[in-house]
């Protein structure tokens, strides 16, 4: 999964070129998946006020969650504060 995530979100940043709407805006994680996710990518909160994140985007773990990575006009305010994204590893 981390593999797969960060492929994901590498993607994003590529394909969004000059666009910041484009850029990675927020995980979301389907709350059966969560532990094996979360785990796996050793996510962070290192405070309440920026919750949980990966490479410094935003997670969200809930039972209405689709597992997948929104772009940062799809998240809307879900996703912010928005910051760039960190390098994997």
């Amino acid at each position: 999964m981390p593999d797969e995530l960060n492929d994901a979100l590498e993607a994003m940043a590529a394909a969004a070129g000059d666009d910041p709407n484009l850029l990675p805006g927020l995980i979301t994680v389907e709350t059966d998946h969560w532990v094996n996710v979360l785990s796996a990518v050793r996510a962070k909160c290192t405070t309440l006020h920026d919750g949980l994140r990966h490479r410094d985007i935003v997670i969200h773990v809930g039972s209405q969650q689709e597992t997948k990575v929104l772009t940062r006009a799809e998240a809307g305010d879900r996703g912010e504060p928005y910051r760039d994204l960190l390098p994997a590893g």
